[in-house]
């Protein structure tokens, strides 16, 4: 398979993984793989872990195929279940789901979260919803060990800082004294747990109920629905993504 870089913009130079996870073709990390195992040819030269792509660049890809068919899927990640590299013993998504080998989980909640995670054997759609250079909202029910003050809200909303990190502007609702609902366009690491340990609280229950217009809606723990109609295509045009 050949591929040209296309249309020059400010994003070129692009790593060739993330180049790679744009086109469809496999997530970073899975891009990673195929680069060490000499798959992919930038330019007819094998390429390196790290490389970039410049616009116009010609890339190969050896040995790989495109799906026949794109599949999306909602799933209600329960608590205990891993999202990624789970270690012995533990129970990971994909054999959770059983989705098939070329399905994946698009980003991650920890262990101790639940909610709505998206599968997908559509390698762009990584990028397009992970990369920080993208809004991407996603709303979450949080319950905390200690009642929330009357000033809660407005601190959150604004910003918080974490370990040297400002949080970008967000929105909460409180639903209880010791609960409540938040929507961000990021996604640090342990970010609401760590956004709410900065306001002297703890996170004793974290779901994720909505990513863009994809909602969790009535999926008990460990079932999954078909991503499909105008709610996959409204997804998709949100991601920038033809059906």
């Amino acid at each position: 398979m050949l591929k040209t870089a296309p249309e020059a913009t400010d994003a070129y130079p692009m790593r060739i993984n993330k180049y790679l996870a744009h086109e469809g073709i496999a997530t970073r990390r899975g891009a990673d793989e195929l680069i060490a195992r000499g798959k992919v040819l930038i330019n007819g030269r094998v390429a390196l872990i790290g490389e970039r792509v410049n616009y116009g660049d010609k890339v190969e890809l050896r040995g790989k195929k495109t799906p026949n068919k794109f599949l999306y899927y909602a799933y209600n990640k329960p608590v205990g279940v891993i999202t990624h590299s789970p270690q012995l013993g533990e129970m990971d998504i994909k054999k959770s789901a059983a989705l098939g080998p070329d399905v994946f989980p698009v980003g991650r909640l920890d262990k101790d979260s639940s909610g709505l995670i998206i599968l997908t054997n559509d390698g762009r759609v990584t990028d397009r919803l992970l990369n920080p250079g993208y809004d991407h909202d996603k709303e979450y029910q949080v319950r905390t060990a200690e009642t929330l003050r009357e000033s809660f809200k407005k601190t959150m909303e604004a910003g918080v800082d974490i370990e040297g990190y400002l949080t970008k502007k967000c929105t909460v609702r409180k639903t209880g004294p010791k609960s409540f609902n938040i929507t961000l366009t990021e996604g640090k690491k342990h970010q609401i747990r760590r956004m709410v340990a900065a306001l002297h609280n703890t996170v004793v229950g974290l779901e994720r109920t909505r990513i863009l217009n994809v909602r969790l809606e009535n999926l008990k723990p460990g079932a999954w629905r078909a991503i499909e109609g105008e709610e996959l295509k409204t997804f998709l045009a949100q991601i920038g993504l033809a059906t």
